[in-house]
């Protein structure tokens, strides 16, 4: 969780800084940094939650495969 955590305070920066830079606007970026980078964090803890259960599956396969 840490990991996901460190991941949102710099995406939530980049976001700000990038949407300021485009826009020039603060209030835009303050809701795109808020926005966007929320529920990209949400969506990577899923995605890493899903790639360890494929790579346990994948790493249950290969040990069976390797003991026939």
């Amino acid at each position: 969780m840490k990991k996901t955590i460190s991941f949102a305070i710099v995406h939530f920066t980049v976001a700000f800084t990038l949407t300021y830079f485009l826009t020039g606007s603060i209030l835009v970026g303050g809701i795109v940094a808020l926005v966007e980078p929320a529920l990209n964090t949400i969506a990577f803890h899923f995605h890493e939650k899903i790639w360890n259960r494929l790579e346990m599956t994948r790493a249950a396969r290969t040990s069976v495969a390797w003991q026939s």
